[in-house]
């Protein structure tokens, strides 16, 4: 799987098509983009292609990578391949909320997502049991409540980033872990942590939305899952969902309604993101290759 962005120009597309076919590879799939509102535009694309007949061998795999890397000098290209055999792996961060991470455990154990789940992480000990039920490594990472607060969150955030490290995790998913990150931290697991927000972004940001939508009579609640950033609830916009309110529901049957919409709105961004099929613009946009 390959994911190339670079200026837009004419020729890109063939000149890829035609290293592949070169090498023996078949093309799957291929999806590309053209964001004109970047001056000068930028041109992404996603490629599905088989190698298992490549001209080199499967063992090769150096050989297509550095033929690759020489076309990208060409168009000033930014690239990466990405293997179906080398699976993610993935940490999910809770706090005391289990819908999303019952969800994802689930979706992991049947196969619909296509990665390892090595650690379950929380700054409270209540999921634990659950992370048990599926195997899964619990660590619970509290806040000191002894020491001066901005010392008890650096040594908090470094234990998470050590647990992270040592299980070699490639994304953090935040699912409903309610804690915000320092812009340490934020920098330093840019791209690879999702968030789960309970509302429809860039609307009642922060905590108690459904309370906040429900004050103001809203006929329609969301969720969105986007990219952490040190700046809350203001990442990067994955995948969001609406769902219907009338008048008759109360805050409860919204949190209710909303809760199946978190699960269902991050599970996808999970999905995507670990299937390499979201792209991040330089003005922060998404490019998000549905399936």
């Amino acid at each position: 799987m390959d994911m190339p962005q670079c200026p837009d120009a004419k020729g890109v597309v063939a000149a890829l098509a035609q290293l592949l076919f070169g090498f023996n590879c078949n093309i799957l799939q291929s999806d590309q983009f053209s964001d004109e509102t970047i001056a000068p535009s930028r041109f992404f694309q996603r490629i599905h292609f088989d190698f298992k007949d490549i001209s080199v061998g499967t063992g090769n795999l150096a050989v297509l990578e550095t033929a690759v890397a020489d076309l990208a000098k060409r168009y000033q290209m930014d690239w990466k391949i990405s293997y179906r055999t080398q699976r993610k792996r993935m940490a999910l961060l809770v706090s005391k909320m289990d819908h999303c991470l019952f969800d994802l455990l689930i979706r992991q154990r049947s196969g619909e997502l296509h990665c390892d789940i090595p650690v379950v992480i929380s700054n409270h000990s209540d999921l634990g049991h659950v992370a048990g039920m599926f195997g899964v490594d619990f660590e619970h990472l509290g806040f000191r409540r002894d020491i001066d607060k901005v010392a008890a969150k650096q040594q908090q955030e470094a234990a998470i980033q050590r647990v992270l490290e040592e299980a070699n995790v490639d994304l953090i998913v935040l699912a409903r872990y309610m804690q915000i990150f320092s812009e340490e931290f934020c920098e330093k697991n840019w791209g690879r942590t999702i968030n789960i927000h309970h509302s429809f972004l860039p609307a009642f940001e922060g905590a108690k939305p459904y309370h906040r939508a429900h004050e103001r009579g809203v006929k329609i609640i969301g969720a969105t899952a986007h990219y952490a950033t040190s700046e809350l609830d203001a990442g990067p916009i994955i995948e969001q969902d609406i769902t219907r309110i009338t008048h008759r529901d109360s805050v409860q049957d919204m949190v209710r309604k909303g809760r199946d919409l978190e699960r269902l709105v991050l599970a996808r961004a999970v999905r995507w993101h670990v299937n390499d099929r979201v792209l991040v613009t330089p003005t922060g946009r998404t490019v998000v290759w549905q399936d």
